[in-house]
């Protein structure tokens, strides 16, 4: 028998890739499953076809093999599900972001963060794309310390998930929540401190505005800038903009200090890349020193099999690895419940500021405790 045998709670879209990628593992395994709807059951059966089909997450926790969980429900489901596995069984999880969507719900967090046993890892895949991983641990060097850094992703619109649930803010906590929590855990990495002030403008401007659920239009917004500003005075700026799929790069990012610029280019999955246009974009990290001036261009290609089992540039492969480590006590996680929780408070302190034209000081707004 393997060593790390996940209970996966929730198999959709998402669930699937970390069930194609957990099955690149040598020393993982999936032994028991947890999907509610009958399609999405059926797409998982055929990626572990050894893997016991329940019904509950309780029934998850009662296969007495599994050793560790991963939790891929849809958003609103995330803090629940926690909340059960602690009072069973508290098992090592990883749990995909966001970890919340209601900052009224923060106190839930906190107690059973206080309490919880086990290691908790919140997926953060971005933080694992090789050329984003690469920017990460050399950005300080390349810049002489960051003092501005930009992430700018232009990509697809939301894609249609079982139910529609990620059409609306209740479900999902805003699309600044729901996707750029990504951004915010990395802003926040960077930097290497936490945040103090927000300032934002979103809205919908074109996606979902024809479609109807149960004489609901979708609110999730699809473009949005946000201005974060650090502790040590750093400051950052996302630029979202989700009506753009024809870009040859799905994120850009670039830090800036007093040395020079590094800067990364990552291309979006390969299944939406058009056949006619040929091979798609390789990831490449371009450092540009201020002295002596000259550009230096690295490619940084991703290991075709990962590409081919997710649309992450390889990251939830490397994010499994690095969990499997956790489970089998070598490490701890990388990514933290505190860190779920501070890519939350800032999607949702983003959120407020946009809908209210104000700049959001998170301590003196409640979002950090005073």
């Amino acid at each position: 028998m393997k060593t790390i045998r996940y209970g996966v709670i929730g198999c959709g879209m998402m669930g699937q890739e970390h069930l194609r990628n957990i099955a690149l593992l040598p020393e993982a395994e999936v032994v028991a499953i947890y999907e509610p709807d009958d399609a999405m059951r059926q797409l998982a059966a055929s990626l572990q076809p050894g893997a016991k089909l329940v019904g509950s997450v309780a029934e998850v926790l009662a296969v007495d093999a599994v050793n560790c969980l991963l939790i891929a429900s849809p958003n609103f489901f995330h803090l629940q599900q926690l909340e059960e596995i602690a009072a069973v069984r508290p098992l090592p999880v990883l749990v995909e972001k966001p970890l919340f969507v209601d900052p009224a719900d923060a106190p839930r967090l906190a107690s059973l963060r206080a309490a919880y046993p086990a290691p908790i890892w919140v997926a953060m895949e971005y933080r694992y794309m090789p050329p984003v991983a690469h920017l990460i641990r050399e950005a300080q060097a390349a810049t002489g310390g960051v003092k501005m850094l930009t992430i700018r992703e232009h990509r697809f619109p939301f894609l249609h998930k079982v139910g529609h649930w990620n059409r609306f803010n209740a479900q999902t906590g805003g699309t600044l929540v729901e996707k750029c929590c990504h951004f915010f855990d990395l802003m926040r990495l960077i930097a290497g401190c936490d945040p103090v002030r927000i300032m934002a403008s979103g809205g919908q401007a074109v996606n979902h505005l024809s479609e109807v659920y149960e004489g609901q239009v979708p609110d999730v917004w699809d473009n949005a800038y946000v201005i974060v500003e650090f502790e040590n005075g750093l400051r950052a700026m996302l630029e979202l903009c989700m009506f753009a799929e024809g870009a040859r790069y799905q994120e850009e990012i670039s830090a800036v200090g007093p040395l020079g610029k590094i800067e990364c280019l990552v291309p979006g999955p390969g299944r939406f890349w058009p056949e006619h246009l040929g091979e798609a974009p390789v990831p490449q990290v371009i450092v540009s020193p201020r002295e002596p001036k000259g550009p230096r261009l690295l490619e940084v290609p991703v290991d075709p099999e990962l590409l081919e089992a997710g649309d992450h540039n390889g990251s939830t492969f490397y994010q499994h690895q690095g969990f499997a480590r956790t489970v089998a006590g070598l490490q701890s996680p990388e990514v933290t419940l505190k860190d779920g929780w501070w890519a939350v408070v800032m999607g949702a302190a983003a959120q407020k500021a946009a809908m209210t034209g104000q700049v959001i000081d998170l301590k003196a707004a409640g979002y950090i405790p005073a």
